[in-house]
């Protein structure tokens, strides 16, 4: 709990800062709308409230590859990675409050474990798909759109700068509201606190059970633009190559390795010594 509440600590300045930059429902010169209307429309009726302050959630729909088109330093835009971290910890806070109350014989490491199958980047992609924030996404010119609008990344991060949007023009009873409209009454949550998605831990669990020395991950490529980079990772031991992944996160694409080398470790021990025939 202590990294949710560091993050927690620096709402109050990031609100602040944000409600600086964030007044008003145009740019600074008029020119053009904030949002355009299908985009307001859409976010209203999912929200259920007017988006009064429609800088904040442009900027939670607009992806980091609109930065690498921009030139030069005046109007610079702002890609919704901040916004991503403050709905991140909205999210911490209020998962982690729906399950202290469902799960009241739960100790803090299962609740822990329970919050992070549930707010995960496979999960919040669905969620984002299901509320078609991808076809809503501001993006570069240069970058591949129609990739983008589907990339798991993308609508993980869309969906939580959503939620830090809502939280700095609605506050936590907004936000509340949303995720409990779009994530909590959608979802059986006692089926997800079930499934094992965590396969590195299911990994180390293995190789201390095994007396042997932990996973070693290792990134052998990336590839891609800047802002569309895959990366490719090999989990091993003892020199055994167990798994690969190729994810836009390294932390996914070690999940993905993990996942892969546990498939393999529940047919065969490599690092059981063979037998005298």
């Amino acid at each position: 709990m202590a990294h949710l509440w560091q993050k927690l600590m620096s709402l109050p300045f990031l609100r602040s800062e944000a409600s600086e930059e964030a007044s008003g429902s145009s740019d600074v010169n008029g020119s053009e709308p904030l949002l355009d209307p299908p985009t307001a429309e859409h976010l209203e009726r999912l929200t259920g409230h007017p988006c009064n302050r429609r800088l904040i959630y442009r900027t939670a729909l607009t992806h980091r590859s609109v930065l690498f088109d921009h030139q030069g330093d005046n109007g610079k835009p702002e890609s919704n990675q901040r916004l991503e971290f403050l709905g991140d910890a909205v999210l911490d806070l209020l998962i982690s409050e729906h399950l202290f109350k469902l799960f009241p014989e739960s100790d803090e490491g299962h609740l822990s474990n329970n919050r992070a199958k549930i707010v995960n980047r496979k999960s919040l992609a669905s969620f984002a798909h299901e509320l078609q924030l991808g076809e809503h996404l501001i993006i570069g010119d240069s970058a591949d759109k129609q990739k983008i609008r589907i990339s798991e990344s993308a609508l993980a991060d869309a969906f939580e700068a959503l939620v830090g949007a809502i939280y700095l023009d609605q506050g936590l009873a907004g936000a509340e509201r949303f995720i409990m409209e779009h994530v909590i009454d959608r979802v059986n949550l006692s089926k997800i606190v079930e499934a094992e998605y965590n396969y590195k831990s299911r990994l180390i669990e293995y190789t201390q059970s095994h007396q042997l020395p932990p996973p070693l991950y290792t990134v052998i490529a990336e590839e891609g633009a800047e802002h569309e980079k895959n990366f490719t990772l090999e989990v091993s031991c003892k020199g055994v190559i167990l798994g690969r992944g190729t994810a836009s996160r390294k932390k996914d694409a070690e999940q993905l390795a993990a996942k892969e080398a546990m498939a393999m470790l529940e047919i065969e021990n490599p690092f059981s010594p063979p037998t005298e025939s």
